[in-house]
Parts: C-alpha cells; sequence; structure tokens
C-alpha cells in the first residue's frame, strides 16, 4: 500500500512517499521511496526533492505562493525525471495535524466534520493548522477522493493528570476548553518506542525524557510509554525558548504592553510566534546554525541567545525529571536536538547531579539512533531521528485496515 504523508511545519512542509505491505507493520522505520521539503523563505522557497536512497533529485528555488509551491512539490512523484509512481497508484495521504482541540485526539479519516473541528481550532496553532487544512484541500484537487487520514501532535498527551492539564486561573478556562494540550507527541510517542528498541527495554519499564528540538522546542516526560507532563501548553507558544517562538514569558509583560503602550493583539501574537527566541535575542537568525556561527564569531548577542536557550532547556529538563519522580533516558530528536553537538553538550553539562555522563566522542558524531552517554553514566543519553512521517504512514495504514480501505 503506497502512502504519500504530509508533514506541515511552521518553517516547512515535508513530504514522503511510503510503500507498507498488507502484513503486520515492521517496528523499524521503513526508507520512503520518496521524499521532498520545502523550507519557507521570506520572498521565496527552496524545494529538495529526494530518492529512497537519499540521493539529492531535484534542487529548486520557488518564486511561487504557499499552494502552488506545494503542488509543485507533490507533482515530482508521478511527473518528470523525478517520477516513482503513477499518480492512481497513491492509496491514502495521512497529514500531521497540530492541535486537535479538545475533541480530536485518535487518528481519524478526514471527513468534513473533521475539517470544520480542525478550522475551528485554528486560533489555538494559527501557524501549523492553516498550512495542514490547505494540505488536505490540495490532496483533494490533485488526487481527488482518495482516502485521507489525520494524525494529531496532541493526541499522545492526552493522557495528562488534570494536576498538569488545568492551568490555576478561573476553573471556568477549563470548562470553556482552555488546558494544557501539548504538541510534538507524534515524535515523542515514537522516540519512546524507539528508545526501549534501542535499550532493549520493556517500554513499560522506562522513564524517559524526550527533547524535541527543532524550529518549535518542547519537552515530554514519559512513564511507561504515557505522556505525564509535557512544555508546550493551550498553544505551540508555551515552555521552552525556540527558533522565533518566545516560548513561557511573564503574562504581566503581555498585559503591560497591552496597557501602557496600546499594541494591538495581533501585533503581539506576531512578536511572540515570528519575531522573538533565537532570532529575537541574536538578531541574526531562529536557526541555530547560524546562531552558533555568529557566536564563534564574537557576537555577544547570539552568545546571549546561546545561553538563554541552553539555561531554559536544562531547568525545562529538571522540572519535568520532578514530574517523572526519575529518569532511565534522555533522548534528543529533531534537526538541533539531533545535529547540534554543542547544544547537547551545553545542555548536559549542569545534569551530572542526574547521573548524566556524556560520552564526548560520539556526541561529536551525531550518530543517529546511538546512545552517546558513557558506559558509567547512570542515566542513558539517545539521539534518536525524528521520524513522524513513517509513525503518521502506520496509523494511516491502521485506520483504513479498520475501515476496511485497505
Amino acid at each position: 500500500m503506497k502512502i504519500l504523508v504530509l508533514n506541515s511545519g511552521s518553517s516547512s512542509q515535508k513530504s514522503a512517499l511510503f510503500e507498507l505491505g498488507k502484513a503486520e507493520l515492521p517496528n523499524d522505520p521503513a526508507a520512503p521511496l520518496w521524499q521532498a521539503k520545502i523550507e519557507w523563505n521570506p520572498q521565496s522557497a527552496s524545494l529538495e526533492v529526494h530518492t529512497k536512497a537519499g540521493e539529492t533529485l531535484k534542487q529548486q528555488t520557488l518564486v511561487r505562493d504557499r499552494k502552488s509551491a506545494v503542488k509543485e512539490m507533490l507533482e515530482t512523484i508521478w511527473s518528470g525525471s523525478t517520477k516513482v509512481v503513477e499518480k492512481h497508484e497513491i492509496e491514502a495521504v495521512g497529514h500531521r495535524v497540530v492541535h486537535g482541540g479538545p475533541y480530536l485526539w485518535e487518528p481519524t479519516a478526514i471527513t468534513q466534520a473533521v475539517k470544520q473541528a480542525i478550522r475551528k481550532v485554528e486560533p489555538f496553532a494559527p501557524l501549523h493548522n492553516r498550512a495542514e487544512l490547505e494540505g488536505i484541500e490540495i490532496i483533494e484537487q490533485l488526487l481527488g477522493t482518495v482516502p485521507q487520514v489525520a494524525v494529531f501532535d496532541t493526541g499522545f498527551h492526552r493522557t495528562l493528570p488534570l494536576s498538569a492539564a488545568v492551568y490555576p486561573g478561573p476553573y471556568s478556562w477549563y470548562e470553556q476548553n482552555i488546558r494544557k494540550y501539548g504538541f510534538h507527541g507524534i515524535n515523542h510517542q515514537y522516540c519512546a518506542g524507539r528508545a526501549a528498541q534501542l535499550l532493549k527495554k520493556d517500554l513499560k519499564s522506562l522513564k524517559l525524557v524526550s527533547c524535541h528540538l527543532g524550529n518549535g522546542c518542547s519537552l515530554a516526560a514519559i512513564d511507561s510509554g504515557i505522556s505525564v507532563e509535557t512544555t508546550m501548553g493551550f498553544t505551540p507558544l508555551d515552555g521552552l525558548m525556540m527558533g522565533t517562538r518566545s516560548g513561557s514569558v511573564d503574562p504581566g509583560i503581555l498585559t503591560y504592553l497591552l496597557r501602557e503602550t496600546r499594541v494591538p493583539g495581533e501585533k503581539l501574537d506576531k512578536t511572540l510566534n515570528q519575531e522573538s527566541g533565537l532570532l529575537g535575542i541574536s538578531g541574526v537568525s531562529g536557526d541555530m546554525r547560524k546562531v552558533l556561527a555568529a557566536m564563534r564569531d564574537g557576537n555577544e548577542r547570539a552568545k546571549l541567545a546561546f545561553d538563554i536557550y541552553i539555561h531554559r532547556l536544562q531547568t525545562g529538563i529538571g522540572a519535568i525529571v520532578a514530574a517523572l519522580n526519575g529518569i532511565d533516558a534522555l533522548i534528543f530528536t529533531a534537526g538541533v536536538g539531533e545535529n547540534s553537538a554543542e547544544v547537547r553538550a551545553a545542555t548536559c553539562a549542569n545534569l551530572g547531579f542526574l547521573g548524566v555522563q556524556l560520552d564526548e566522542e560520539r556526541n561529536e558524531q551525531s550518530p543517529a539512533d546511538v546512545e552517546i552517554s558513557t558506559s558509567a553514566s547512570h542515566v542513558k543519553v539517545l539521539i534518536i531521528q525524528a521520524q513522524e512521517d513513517w509513525a503518521i504512514a502506520k496509523e494511516c495504514r491502521c485506520i483504513l485496515g479498520k475501515t476496511g480501505n485497505s
């Protein structure tokens, strides 16, 4: 069964095509038949298309609107020199949907009612849900009535205890569905299972802290495979410092700005989501690679941005370990987590009290799906490659099997 996956992020559009057999689904991630990524720039978009072996087939700068760029990316699957299948061979499409709101937790076949529910909670995650709805509509235009499945980033965190999920405002907030939802759940859940596999342990025996560090960043405390705490909240803006997002700030700052400077709500939203974090402090970029390069060149604001990032990451890990009541393994995943040896080393530097000992040589190599702690470390430290697309494809296959569409 050929399953196409669309993974719409705040700064990129990823897509992959998988072939899954009718038999029992494998545990190990399968290489996609085709994969592509668009990175959004202020005036254009850069597109890369890769083969199953990871070979780059196409690189192109697209001066297009978002919808046209995504269509052009998808058409490379079934046309031109990058063609891997006929259009009619694609049997299903899975979508990462960041926010499912209070009602959509489980992976589900997409209907008009589901689309309306996703649209209803768009204000909770405006950078994401809008793009994901657009992706669903693009598939309808290109592939007609092919079955589509939504997999929700919030779903894994449905198990949060009320003590973690309810905000200490008036109880009426909770009655209005204003609560902690948590995000990056698809990858946090995958990483938990993969960690157990790599450590050759029963997942139910492990206390894990998963650090998803990309343009967006979040931590998850995972006990026996269940999410019991996470750093993102009602929206993906809460928690850790991120690429362009502030993470947690004193809400009094916002009421002060509203009262004293009369700043409009739309401006505050843009500031917190697009002009803060690494970009806002460094003045250089929201990309950790560029911040590190500037820091090496002596840029003091870049150094401050890095220091704040690490400080908040360390204090977040400390807090989440307390909620977990212990830790067996610390996982680094996503773009920064997988590729930045400097971020991992700086983060672990103050975690010796937990029993964390990093193997400096292994850490520098940044190996995927490998332990990078020393043999004497009481806490295992792992790099796990994010596999959201693969996880979505598996969920899609399961859902369609249940509904008889396979």
